[in-house]
């Protein structure tokens, strides 16, 4: 790594994004590359320009490749560029799962520039920085090849029959008129409920409506 940090951003809010590009031009020793609004773009410049950055700020949610799907390909394909997680998504099983996937650091939307800077400079003198928040979910062992680490974003997040589960759930659906839908016994749907419960982090069944409706997982016409 040369001794100008080059840094590509990837984020969908523009006025976000320039206003951490206007930040980051006025330190000396870092250089905004190039911006990206979606995964899709910043794939397609990482391969075709000539030199790659050292470091990319990535948002969870964009349209399209979101970040969470982005890394995993940047990971496989650029294993030497180093990934920070940028986002508003502060919970253990986001911050989990961008660590699982790739990325190297986690900062929050809500984080001081002076933390955004150290976190960069840390990050390209030691290859990863974990601040106390990250550090804490690693310590939980949440981060494991044994335990689920996928959040929405991913596209694999929800099993089939768990969507099918949870479509009914929220058409109000009982227990029993699910069960007998999908040849199925009771306990079997209440598992399905459950794990469902613990994959998106929701506290009852109208956590589970909310959540499934704010993060597009059912189209309009399957409630």
């Amino acid at each position: 790594m040369s001794d100008i940090i080059k840094i590509v951003l990837a984020d969908d809010e523009e006025l976000f994004r320039k206003g951490i590009y206007f930040l980051l031009q006025r330190e000396k020793n870092i250089e905004v590359t190039y911006e990206a609004s979606n995964g899709a773009e910043l794939i397609a410049y990482l391969k075709d320009c000539s030199e790659i950055p050292d470091i990319i700020l990535m948002d969870l949610k964009m349209p399209g490749i979101n970040g969470v799907e982005a890394t995993k390909i940047i990971h496989k394909e650029f294993p030497e560029i180093k990934i920070i997680a940028l986002t508003s998504y502060n919970t253990k099983s986001f911050i989990a799962n961008m660590i699982h996937v790739g990325a190297v650091s986690y900062l929050v939307k809500n984080a001081t520039p002076a933390e955004m800077i150290e976190t960069i400079n840390e990050v390209a003198i030691k290859g990863f920085y974990y601040n106390s928040i990250v550090m804490q979910v690693i310590e939980d062992d949440i981060i494991s090849d044994n335990k689920v680490n996928k959040t929405s974003f991913d596209e694999d997040f929800l099993t089939n029959r768990e969507r099918e589960v949870l479509t009914m759930i929220c058409q109000q659906m009982s227990t029993a008129e699910i069960a007998e839908k999908l040849f199925i016994s009771a306990r079997t749907v209440e598992g399905h409920r459950t794990n469902l419960l613990i994959k998106t982090e929701s506290k009852n069944i109208a956590g589970l409506v909310v959540y499934a409706i704010q993060n597009k997982l059912l189209i309009a016409d399957e409630l």
